[in-house]
């Protein structure tokens, strides 16, 4: 897993030009932002959810350009290696090889060490698709890395993304998950048929 340390985040002239582009976009599709980082936190893994579509990296990337937040987001490698891969990795896209199991987790705990700030998005569906189970790597990256986790979400039915609560892993894996499924619960994906149904652990 390798990540691009200088994204368009870095750079102040792009990234005035892009915030410009970004808060001029939100406004026009009536998009809000409710809740943002606090600034204290230097790390953290953001969940994205619930992720349904191709369209969530978009609003995601507009939202974090609008707040200023450096991010980093999780997505298959295959995208990378398309002829945007390059500008996509330049975005804050960290490609992860799916085939590769078991090691995920291990290389983000050490991205984490090695970083001042990080913010690190994760889908835990994993998938656009629908799902009965979340995979669990974001709390593991987060226990390990000692850091957070930030509820982030895109409710498409109101129009309105951001973060909400911050959530220590208490290394009750199972009443942590509660307590994220509750948040989730009343928030809309761009496609709710394809909206996770997540078991219990």
């Amino acid at each position: 897993m390798k990540v691009q340390k200088t994204t368009v985040f870095d750079m102040p002239v792009i990234n005035t030009i892009l915030w410009l582009m970004a808060s001029f976009t939100l406004w026009v599709f009536g998009w809000k932002i409710e809740g943002d980082v606090p600034e204290e936190e230097k790390k953290l893994v953001m969940i994205a959810a619930p992720h349904t579509s191709n369209w969530d990296y978009f609003w995601t990337l507009l939202l974090a350009l609008k707040l200023r937040l450096k991010v980093y987001m999780m997505g298959k490698k295959e995208i990378t290696e398309k002829p945007m891969g390059f500008i996509l990795k330049w975005m804050g896209l960290v490609p992860v090889d799916r085939s590769q199991r078991g090691n995920t987790v291990e290389q983000a705990v050490e991205i984490f060490a090695k970083s001042e700030k990080m913010v690190l998005i994760i889908p835990p569906s994993g998938t656009r698709s629908r799902v009965s189970q979340w995979k669990t790597g974001f709390y593991h990256i987060a226990a390990g890395a000692n850091v957070p986790i930030g509820l982030g979400y895109l409710d498409y039915a109101r129009k309105k993304g951001g973060m909400g609560m911050l959530l220590h892993p208490s290394g009750d894996m199972a009443a942590d998950m509660e307590a994220i499924r509750a948040f989730y619960s009343g928030i809309t994906g761009k496609y709710p048929e394809k909206s996770f149904v997540d078991e219990k652990e």
